[in-house]
């Protein structure tokens, strides 16, 4: 039995499929079956069956992941006691970000990262806020870049810099260059809304400025990515409230706008599990990440 095997093992229950967890780690399913069946094999029992698409864990199966969970946690601390020097760190660095972020903010950043940091084997992951704390905690994740709020006691928090959310609507004509309008609050019924799901943290936030408002928005549809919003937006499905960086583009078929007195914003920072032994290569990225993003 090998760590990098238990390693796979947790990455495919956190995934709960079998490809979504080789791919995050670089490899092919095929490879990645090929482990968990020799990990299988050598301690004699089935750790997981099929259900749909995805993997579900046997009761043996959740038993080792208990044990495999804290041994691993064991390893990584001892590793990061006797490894101190980030320059030396040439295991696989997980870093998780959103969609938007990573388009609009981080290329820069991360290109300089890449130069910086030219011994470490850097993997990214695109995923929402949610999935990220997710991904912390189960420690698929060395770092993420996330927006607040989120509350965990588990997770240290590196602020980096505020985004403005806007209201946008359709516009039947092409605009170019950058204006931002206002609009009355109570002029936000006359159109439908088409928001991010329910029980994702940027809704809540919009839920919050609503409620603040003293508005009961008519919500006709809701989608988890930006540009597909955006894109609805533009066709003419209704309005929404989006991020600032994801916005300034030309031409676009929508016109930016600020409920008067009442600006939005969403909170961007990094997030890294707390532990007393912390990588030093998180330290170091994190550092580095958030002087560059300010």
């Amino acid at each position: 039995m090998e760590i990098y095997q238990l390693e796979l093992f947790l990455a495919v229950v956190g995934a709960g499929n079998l490809t979504m967890a080789a791919k995050d780690r670089g490899l092919s399913a095929g490879a990645v079956s090929q482990q968990l069946q020799k990990l299988s094999a050598e301690i004699g029992v089935v750790l997981m069956t099929k259900a749909g698409r995805g993997l579900v864990l046997t009761p043996e199966g959740e038993q080792f992941a208990d044990r495999a969970r804290h041994l691993l946690k064991e390893v990584d601390e001892l590793r990061h006691s006797f490894g101190g020097d980030a320059e030396l760190d040439t295991s696989p660095f997980h870093f998780a970000t959103g969609a938007t972020t990573l388009i609009h903010g981080l290329s820069r950043p991360l290109r300089a990262l890449r130069r910086r940091y030219r011994q470490a084997e850097i993997r990214l992951t695109v995923a929402n806020t949610e999935e990220m704390v997710e991904g912390l905690l189960k420690r698929r994740f060395d770092l993420a870049l996330i927006s607040l709020p989120v509350e965990d006691d588990r997770l240290n928090f590196t602020p980096l810099y505020e985004e403005e959310l806007l209201l946008l609507r359709n516009s039947d004509k092409a605009l170019s260059g950058w204006r931002v309008g206002s609009v009355k609050r109570e002029d936000l019924n006359s159109e439908p809304f088409i928001l991010y799901p329910p029980d994702s943290n940027m809704r809540q936030l919009i839920d919050q400025h609503f409620l603040s408002l003293g508005v009961t928005p008519r919500v006709s549809m809701e989608a988890a990515d930006t540009e597909v919003i955006l894109r609805m937006v533009e066709a003419g499905f209704g309005q929404s409230i989006l991020p600032e960086y994801a916005l300034r583009r030309s031409p676009r078929f929508f016109k930016a706008m600020r409920v008067e007195g009442a600006r939005l914003f969403r909170r961007q920072a990094l997030a890294s599990l707390r532990s007393a032994y912390s990588r030093p290569l998180t330290h170091a990225i994190a550092k580095f990440l958030q002087a560059s993003l300010r």
